[in-house]
């Protein structure tokens, strides 16, 4: 009886033994899920965050393709397009610095632009330079032709009305004879563009008296009344206009003394492309160039 209790015990203690090893299998498998959860989430790639660092890094090196991305995986392109490879398109100048080459050294891969980009930016800077052209006849057609200064950036055709005290007398948001007539000269070529039109006050440094606590009110309202004299007058569609002041905040850079007082009782009146932010990028270089500058 008692070597009968013994070999059950032993038998018992013999099963026991042999399931002790699950425990480390177990824990086995929790650390590998634990790993292979760390390395997918590795893996994985923020677009959002991809795609700010490739416009950051495009706007940097003033290349639109620096970084091209497919589902998650950073490529490279090796292929060249030909207006990369004209010496006179704005695509050879903006083609990234390549390694130094040395004996034996093989080329360093270019980036070409994004397919349909540079000849989006070229038909956009045709269309904003027409623009300008067509704006810049009727002023002259007027005899004020010299009235504005214009030019085109990446936000789009920038109107300055900046001709010292041909728009407004100092401290004062009343439009002069000679602003409604410019007013009225411009009209007519963004009264039926597709853009946003942005009308923007500015003021010089001087402290303001009278209705202005400030140059912001000052500033606010000139772009104001520019604003009501395009819609109220000129046929303007209001919801495609808004207005905006500056105040003392912004001056011509580059103006000084009486000049910079002069200059700075202004409003901007911006005809905003409504290209993507890598055509109107491209969209300044293109102009200079047409321009020869």
């Amino acid at each position: 009886m008692a070597t009968r209790r013994r070999r059950a015990r032993e038998q018992e203690e013999e099963h026991a033994n042999g399931e002790r090893w699950m425990v480390s299998y177990s824990d086995m498998l929790t650390v590998m899920m634990g790993l292979f959860i760390v390395l997918y989430a590795m893996s994985q790639v923020d677009m959002q965050k991809f795609q700010a660092l490739r416009e950051s890094l495009a706007a940097g090196f003033g290349h639109q393709s620096i970084l091209t991305g497919a589902d998650g995986v950073l490529q490279s392109s090796t292929a060249v397009s030909q207006d990369a490879q004209d010496p006179s398109s704005p695509a050879q100048a903006m083609t990234p610095l390549t390694a130094a080459s040395g004996p034996g050294s093989a080329p360093a891969p270019q980036v070409s632009p994004d397919t349909g980009v540079l000849p989006a930016a070229r038909a956009e800077a045709t269309r904003l330079e027409t623009v300008e052209h067509q704006i810049q006849q009727q002023l002259d057609a007027a005899g004020l032709g010299s009235a504005v200064q214009m030019t085109i950036t990446s936000r789009g055709l920038v109107i300055g009305l900046v001709a010292d005290d041909v728009f407004f007398a100092p401290a004062s948001a009343q439009l002069t004879g000679t602003a409604v007539r410019v007013l009225d000269a411009i009209a007519p070529e963004i009264v039926g563009l597709p853009d946003e039109i942005s009308v923007e006050g500015h003021a010089n440094v001087l402290p303001v008296s009278g209705r202005y606590p400030t140059n912001w009110e000052l500033s606010a309202d000139r772009a104001t009344q520019v604003l009501r004299h395009f819609v109220e007058a000129d046929g303007l569609p209001g919801n495609r206009v808004h207005s905006v002041g500056f105040g003392d905040a912004r001056p011509i850079p580059g103006a000084t003394g009486e000049q910079a007082l002069a200059l700075n009782r202004r409003v901007d009146v911006v005809v905003e492309s409504s290209a993507t932010d890598q055509v109107r990028a491209l969209v300044p270089g293109i102009v200079a160039k047409d321009q020869g500058q």
